[in-house]
């Protein structure tokens, strides 16, 4: 049985928009639709982050985001941020990426978004979408992700 976490785990600085999974333990669901909404109301991109509440490298980014806090949070402004909860259990299997009444499971969902990453799901995981869920950029996945703030400004600048 997966125990996932009823808050946040990104800093609140960053007033992220949590979503919770539905159809625990058989699977995660993660409904984007809302977000995607309120990013094209707010005419703002959107930072998805996939984080696992058991997940030390996570808690790693996370205290990171908070440390630099007060340099970084000016730089999201344009991103509505999206904290997608989960824990390790959960594995590209059981993860579902929903938007609308389209329901996919992690593998496909990065198919259809063309993400290279397809193959494995890896904690922490980020996202960069326009209001319309076109990828922004290929992103980086896992340990020693975005270390630095100058790492970080360079995503959220779109510079590869």
């Amino acid at each position: 049985l997966a125990v996932l976490p009823a808050a946040a785990a990104l800093p609140p600085a960053y007033a992220p928009m949590v979503v919770q999974p539905t159809g625990a333990p058989a699977r995660a669901e993660f409904d984007l639709t809302a977000a995607l909404a309120r990013a094209h109301s707010e005419g703002r991109r959107l930072y998805v982050y996939l984080g696992a509440s058991d997940c030390p490298f996570c808690r790693r980014y996370e205290a990171f985001l908070d440390a630099n806090a007060t340099e970084l949070k000016p730089h999201f402004a344009n991103y509505l941020i999206v904290d997608l909860r989960s824990s390790l259990s959960v594995n590209a299997d059981k993860l579902h990426i929903r938007v609308g009444n389209r329901s996919l499971p992690y593998a496909e969902f990065q198919r259809s978004i063309g993400d290279e990453r397809a193959r494995q799901l890896v904690y922490p995981s980020v996202w960069l979408f326009d209001a319309s869920l076109k990828p922004l950029m290929q992103m980086p996945a896992g340990t020693g992700t975005f270390q630095t703030v100058p790492e970080q400004l360079e995503i959220l600048r779109l510079e590869q």
